[in-house]
């Protein structure tokens, strides 16, 4: 099973999501969440196996880290519709996960290296941290969407759509601010990690090229801090001048762009030293 499986669940479904967020039919909603309890579980059997293969979990590698990023977005997002009994923020996250996991899906598995740069259990503490982060921004962002929906509906005085699909503003803002504080404290002891680990790793392997390159001015360390800094400002400014509601979501929309960017385009194109996959 590869991940073209988990891939084809989560597209059923989105299809399935929006035909309830639509017409509002509950068996469709079952449905729904139905079928990324699938994905959720074939997703988790084909890390499971390449962890057995590797010897740990597979997210050395940029596509790889992409997958395991996907399961855990998924895991995050489904934790909240059990607690909250919503599910009409699943429109808006299944796109996210769907495109995300096409990129794994089409390149497929790519076997995990074991490489001693990576046994330190820095390093794992360090991504792991890192990825869960995202997962909470990348809810937080959503979450943030749909605040920003809602607002607009409920401004133009026509409570006919959104209004009458998502949970209440305030709910709304609740979500998002606990998404984001999740994200922040995951994120600040990935980047605390990883400084840690950078500097046991030269001395491991002084000539990997991939270790030499980390440094603030590496592009990908660089933009993970901005993001670091973007999540806390927006903290911040909700507790010391009151950015709820719209401000926090537009920063919360606008922090998980960045945290994508770094995520796919950065990692692809701008740098090589956070891919050691083979």
């Amino acid at each position: 099973m590869g991940y073209a499986v988990p891939f084809g669940l989560y597209l059923l479904a989105f299809l399935a999501y929006a035909t309830h967020f639509a017409r509002r039919e509950p068996t469709m909603g079952r449905v729904a969440t139905a079928l990324l309890v699938g994905g959720a579980l074939a997703h988790t059997f084909v890390i499971g196996m390449q962890t057995m293969a590797a010897g740990h979990v597979p997210f050395a590698g940029t596509t790889a880290a992409i997958s395991t990023f996907v399961w855990l977005l998924v895991l995050a997002y489904l934790y909240t519709e059990v607690t909250t009994e919503e599910r009409g923020l699943g429109v808006f996250v299944l796109p996210i996960i769907v495109a995300l996991q096409a990129v794994p899906a089409i390149g497929g598995p790519v076997p995990e290296p074991r490489s001693p740069v990576l046994e330190h259990p820095l390093f794992w503490t360090h991504v792991a941290a890192l990825l869960g982060a995202y997962a909470s921004f990348g809810l937080a962002a959503v979450i943030g969407v749909t605040y920003l929906l809602q607002f607009k509906e409920i401004k133009a005085k026509h409570l006919v759509f959104f209004f009458t699909r998502l949970p209440s503003l305030q709910v709304l803002d609740v979500m998002n601010s606990r998404s984001v504080f999740i994200g922040w404290m995951l994120l600040t002891i990935g980047l605390g990690a990883g400084g840690v680990w950078v500097s046991e790793a030269l001395a491991v392997a002084p000539d990997d090229p991939r270790v030499r390159a980390m440094s603030v001015t590496d592009p990908k360390i660089f933009v993970a801090i901005v993001t670091w800094a973007v999540y806390t400002f927006q903290l911040v400014a909700r507790r010391t001048i009151g950015w709820r509601g719209r401000r926090s979501a537009y920063l919360s929309a606008a922090g998980f762009v960045i945290v994508l960017l770094n995520f796919v385009l950065v990692s692809y194109f701008l740098t090589d030293s956070h891919n050691f996959g083979a």
